[in-house]
């Protein structure tokens, strides 16, 4: 099985996979290799790029960084949903950051598609300077509720996110993180077994955007992936996982065989090369392609 993030991974700095990384992917699924999608992004934005790429239909993808693992074509593997009472406590807990929150429920079709009200924000200013082109490509399935507290009355979310500068978003994952029932997950990071709440952060420094998401407590992509392994009757000495950010870290913990992408923040190369983890080359010189490539080839 072979695990690959999307975002500054499989994808170029143009959102889209590059000809070498599809064939790449294709020649992993000839080889009899199970090619699973392990992204942050929401089942049905995530299928935005992958619908093309002509993987099979059975692959799993693991999306929400872990909170939902659906195949291809759209069957429900497994999904976690946060407690509706957590979700309203949330949303007061970080009061000060509510420009910047954005909440999700699983409102996935048939056709992996979503529906307005997947998305539900209560503020759009902030939202729409930090990720615009985010924004402008979600507006079909957004809803702006007032206060964001309504939304919660009759769904439970799969996940909240804050999205804004890395010096304010480590501001809010550490206002997050002053609560016992709150957890981070990352490299040297303790999971707490009364946490309610896993965090996961993603860095984009040369954009100077950080995404902090809300998970229920337990869900990570390497938890996916080790649930999927199970489901599969894979070891994990049989998983190579490729990714490029902090919320990756965990399926790189899980995988006999890990990659770490060239373009990942710094000092996460550095926590890498500690660990002994290779890091590969960047996501603008092919590097998911290359590292599937190797494994391949028996290097």
């Amino acid at each position: 099985m072979i695990a690959v993030d999307m975002d500054g991974t499989l994808l170029g700095p143009d959102g889209h996979v590059s000809s070498r990384n599809l064939s790449a992917l294709q020649a992993a699924e000839t080889a009899g290799i199970e090619v699973v999608v392990a992204t942050g992004r929401r089942h049905s934005y995530a299928m935005r790029q992958l619908r093309e790429l002509g993987l099979r239909e059975e692959n799993a993808l693991i999306s929400s960084n872990g909170t939902v693992t659906r195949t291809i074509g759209s069957k429900l593997l497994e999904r976690n949903l946060m407690k509706p009472h957590t979700a309203r406590w949330l949303c007061g807990h970080v009061d000060e950051f509510r420009n910047a929150l954005v909440i999700t429920f699983d409102m996935v079709g048939p056709n992996g598609d979503d529906a307005r009200g997947a998305l539900v924000v209560e503020q759009l200013e902030e939202l729409h300077g930090s990720i615009g082109k985010w924004m402008a490509a979600n507006e079909p399935y957004i809803a702006h509720v007032v206060p964001i507290e309504k939304a919660l009355e009759a769904e439970s979310p799969i996940q909240m996110m804050l999205c804004g500068t890395i010096e304010r978003m480590r501001r809010a994952e550490a206002r997050l993180l002053e609560h016992p029932g709150v957890s981070a997950v990352g490299v040297n990071s303790q999971e707490h077994t009364t946490a309610e709440i896993a965090l996961h952060r993603t860095e984009y420094p040369e954009r100077n955007l950080c995404i902090v998401d809300i998970l229920p407590a337990g869900c990570s992509k390497g938890a996916a992936l080790l649930q999927l392994a199970a489901r599969r009757g894979l070891k994990t000495d049989e998983i190579l996982a490729i990714g490029d950010n902090w919320n990756d870290v965990s399926m790189l913990e899980v995988a006999g065989n890990k990659v770490l992408m060239a373009n990942a923040p710094e000092d996460l190369k550095q926590a890498a090369r500690e660990r002994g983890w290779p890091v590969g080359k960047r996501h603008d010189e092919d590097g998911a392609g290359q590292a599937i490539e190797d494994v391949l080839a028996g290097a």
